[in-house]
């Protein structure tokens, strides 16, 4: 086996090790989109307190959004897992294969895999958003400046697109290498 055939090996392994971890977390966001999708919008009943206005309480909008972004979320992480597994099948196909030149494009590698990065990414941002929309439902629409609206928005806002610059940085720095 010459050098750069072991080389091939071992990058397509990678990849496909990271296309693995990429079908695993978006099974877990799937899981978590579905059970958003349970919570009944139609339901008004908040947490907030009787002496607040009810201007302070939600509309019919913030629910119909918060639907919207779920499903958004859901066809956002299946496109992802859906490519991730497509790409995942096609690598093993060419180590299988007895033809020593049937091997998997690179460039149609890293596309896949930024594709499916892509869409767990806006998976991420349109659960995000749903969460956002679901805590205004139940503690109060964000205009109101409700201490507990905000604290409970606050670190999502706040934590999810940090995580969601630095994944990207990694995967635009492994499409690189």
């Amino acid at each position: 086996m010459n050098t750069a055939t072991r080389r091939n090996l071992r990058t397509t392994s990678i990849h496909a090790m990271a296309l693995d971890g990429i079908v695993n977390v978006n099974s877990l966001f799937t899981i978590a989109t579905f059970l958003g999708l349970a919570v009944n919008p139609a339901n008004t009943s908040t947490l907030l307190d009787s002496t607040k206005s009810s201007s302070c309480t939600s509309t019919t909008s913030v629910a119909e959004h918060l639907v919207t972004f779920h499903v958004y979320s859901f066809s956002s992480f299946l496109f992802s897992s859906l490519v991730a597994s497509a790409l995942k099948q096609a690598i093993k196909a060419a180590d299988e294969a007895d033809n020593p030149t049937a091997q998997v494009s690179l460039k149609a590698l890293r596309a896949g895999i930024l594709a499916s990065a892509a869409g767990s990414a806006s998976g991420c941002v349109f659960l995000m958003l749903a969460l956002v929309d679901l805590i205004q439902i139940k503690l109060g629409v964000l205009s109101c400046w409700s201490w507990y609206t905000l604290a409970a928005i606050a670190p999502l806002v706040t934590l999810v697109p940090s995580a969601l610059v630095a994944y990207i940085c990694l995967v635009l720095h492994a499409f690189t290498r």
